[in-house]
């Protein structure tokens, strides 16, 4: 499987999705510093299209996030509450990733949105895709797309260092059944 030709690819069926188009000129336009679609609602819409089912999903949560010292917990709760009713079509979920580091055990906090998502649970959900101020869409995978592309669910390095964050891994996994909606999924623990 060529990496790049299914990069390109995948771009393009993001471009071509009103919905997904619509949600990201919606974040950008928040103006929220290293802002980005990231982690399900980005895994998701790709693994919806490799299974040929309809890629948006409404019931998907949208996850955006942010990298913002300024910007406090209960002012981002609020920015969530205004998404939530000014768009409520789709399931608003904010997250300023200042604040983020709070809940992975033993982890130092985070320097940006990029560093955050590298240090997601799974491999496959650290990604994360924006639209900049040129409207080209930037695709952020710190794992290549190889996991998404191949159903596979793995941790990332930084939970596979340390058995406290493999605990939060396989509960996160237990509760997600991922497998009733991607019958092909592979779990592995390293």
């Amino acid at each position: 499987m060529n990496i790049l030709k299914n990069k390109a690819e995948i771009l393009d069926s993001f471009r071509e999705n009103p919905d997904m188009m619509a949600i990201l000129t919606i974040i950008r336009n928040l103006g929220l510093k290293d802002s980005w679609l990231a982690a399900g609602s980005v895994r998701n819409f790709i693994w919806n299209l490799l299974s040929e089912r309809p890629a948006f999903d409404l019931e998907t949560d949208v996850d955006v996030i942010f990298f913002d010292p300024d910007i406090s917990y209960e002012e981002t709760l609020f920015l969530e509450k205004k998404l939530r009713a000014d768009f409520p079509q789709y399931q608003w979920e904010l997250k300023n990733q200042v604040y983020m580091h709070q809940h992975s055990p033993h982890t130092a906090p985070y320097s940006s949105s990029c560093d955050a998502m590298s240090k997601y649970p799974e491999r496959c959900t650290a990604v994360g895709l924006r639209l900049n101020e040129k409207s080209v869409l930037e695709l952020f995978t710190p794992y290549g797309l190889e996991d998404i592309l191949n159903f596979q669910v793995r941790p990332t390095p930084h939970f596979l260092e340390n058995q406290d964050r493999m605990v939060l891994y396989r509960t996160r996994l237990s509760k997600k059944n991922w497998q009733e909606k991607w019958k092909n999924l592979i779990f592995k623990n390293t």
